[in-house]
């Protein structure tokens, strides 16, 4: 075994994730070796697992996408996607595109990522300085 072997791409098929898609150990692995897609395989009971989903977040934001409705309205897991891909935020809950600390994070990689935020969230001064910066007059 090399010993860089945890930094590098494994080749993963579809077969196994199928078959391991219970399997929380096959599935941390992948998400080691880049291999997140694998959690599109991932039970219900693993889609729900934080710890599980949180490092997946970590390393993309999309895996967001498969969560469960729970962790969508999870902050720390929300949080941690939307740094990764802002885009991401659209597969957050309601409540949390009206979170100022998760529309800071999407706003300030893409002014795009306002769409997707709560009207309440909008009229925040600190969130409407980041979309709507004043023009700097000394320029």
């Amino acid at each position: 075994m090399e010993e860089n072997e945890e930094l590098e791409e494994k080749e993963y098929k579809i077969e196994e994730a199928e078959e391991h898609s219970d399997d929380k150990e096959f599935m941390l692995d992948a998400i080691k070796h880049k291999a997140t897609w694998v959690l599109a395989y991932a039970s219900d009971r693993l889609l729900s697992d934080k710890e599980l989903i949180l490092k997946a977040v970590q390393s993309d934001g999309q895996i967001l996408y498969y969560a469960s409705q729970e962790l969508r309205n999870d902050k720390d897991v929300v949080l941690t996607a939307v740094k990764n891909k802002w885009l991401i935020i659209k597969y957050a809950s309601k409540r949390l595109r009206g979170d100022k600390d998760v529309a800071l994070a999407a706003i300030t990689q893409s002014k795009d990522a306002k769409i997707y935020l709560t009207d309440e969230i909008l009229k925040d001064e600190e969130i409407n300085l980041v979309l709507n910066p004043p023009e700097n007059e000394n320029g």
